[in-house]
């Protein structure tokens, strides 16, 4: 299920090498911690927390608002866990642009490593791009995706898209397991200070829109064009986000012939359809709310200070010499508490050798 989605600035540059290198320390540290004492599981949890994940960056001292904490706090995570992800049990894939599209090819080549079929993650993770980028519109392609997972199949995504026209990006999280219902709410939560309208397909009240659609897509009926063709007033309705072209008798038969070659049975498997997007959903939307009379929902999903300071020295500059203290003090204490278990597991055992020979 999407667990929320956060709403940031625009900004450009990238964290100074000094920076991230210190960011990618902590980051393993913390992320040690959340497992030894969560477990795996435990980990993809707090990761998946809108709120949580924005404190984990500024504890990081990146930009404690601006669009960059997203991609530079899972870049610190991924490279900050390599090497350790089977002592963990916890999996780091894909990232920002042309690494987010590697993102299938990192899943396989972990789960070959532990003995896991791919198949279910590999879906998880492209299904949950569609829907934020195809399902959901409301202005903002994604660009930017990460995938963190177990080995026992549970997994979180931690996805943004940018919005140009108001500056804004904008982040989604998502946390499930091989049964994870990606089309009728899957999201449990969303924190944001503002909401606006969308073309939400994985709404409640869009069923009905969904059913119809995969019909359509499943079935091309001449009639859908002659509908069109006939009825040109209806080629503009009042939505802003509709242009002529998506819903133009040509496209639509397009989208039809590509649809019905592959027949989906239901929504989901629309959804899955490589090259099926936001476009094509729009046009059979509209399509199906004229042949139909269903509409689709129009509704849309939708503070911690600094431990070290921030990037761009708010609310102050970082403190390295404070910053390589807080990754010393958690090596150390992880250590410690390594080594209290162990020991107080040989404890346990020599009392049940000792209670044995009495």
């Amino acid at each position: 299920m999407r667990t929320g989605y956060s709403q940031l600035p625009l900004h450009g540059g990238k964290a100074p090498r000094w920076l991230f290198q210190r960011m990618t320390r902590l980051a393993r540290e913390i992320i040690c911690h959340l497992v030894a004492e969560y477990g795996a599981e435990g980990a993809l949890q707090h990761l998946s927390d809108p709120f949580w994940f924005q404190s984990f960056g500024c504890v990081l001292g990146f930009d404690w608002h601006s669009s960059g904490v997203t991609t530079t706090t899972c870049g610190a995570v991924k490279e900050g866990i390599k090497g350790m992800e089977h002592e963990l049990g916890f999996y780091a894939a894909g990232g920002k642009g042309k690494v987010s599209r590697q993102t299938p090819q990192e899943i396989e080549c972990s789960c070959d490593k532990i003995g896991y079929d791919a198949n279910n993650l590999v879906t998880a993770s492209r299904l949950s791009a569609k829907v934020d980028s195809s399902a959901v519109q409301d202005g903002y392609q994604i660009y930017h995706h990460a995938f963190f997972f177990t080995g026992n199949g549970r997994w979180c995504v931690v996805q943004q898209g940018m919005n140009e026209a108001n500056g804004m990006a904008r982040r989604y999280h998502w946390l499930g397991n091989e049964n994870t219902d990606f089309v009728n709410e899957p999201h449990s939560a969303v924190c944001c200070d503002h909401r606006g309208k969308a073309l939400n397909f994985v709404a409640r009240e869009s069923r009905i829109s969904r059913e119809r659609v995969t019909q359509l897509a499943a079935c091309p009926d001449t009639e859908a064009e002659q509908v069109l063709l006939k009825r040109p007033e209806l080629l503009m309705p009042r939505r802003h986000w509709v242009r002529s072209e998506d819903i133009n008798p040509k496209y639509l038969h397009k989208i039809l012939l590509k649809t019905y070659d592959q027949a989906p049975e239901n929504f989901t498997q629309l959804l899955g359809i490589q090259g099926v997007g936001a476009k094509t959903l729009r046009a059979l939307a509209l399509t199906a709310e004229l042949i139909y009379g269903t509409k689709t929902s129009v509704r849309d999903p939708a503070r911690f200070s600094f431990a070290h300071g921030g990037k761009d020295g708010t609310p102050y500059p970082v403190d390295r010499e404070n910053y390589d203290n807080s990754i010393e003090v958690l090596h150390t204490a992880l250590k410690r508490a390594k080594l209290e278990r162990s020991e107080k597991l040989d404890a346990l055992k020599r009392l049940g050798r000792f209670q044995g020979s009495v």
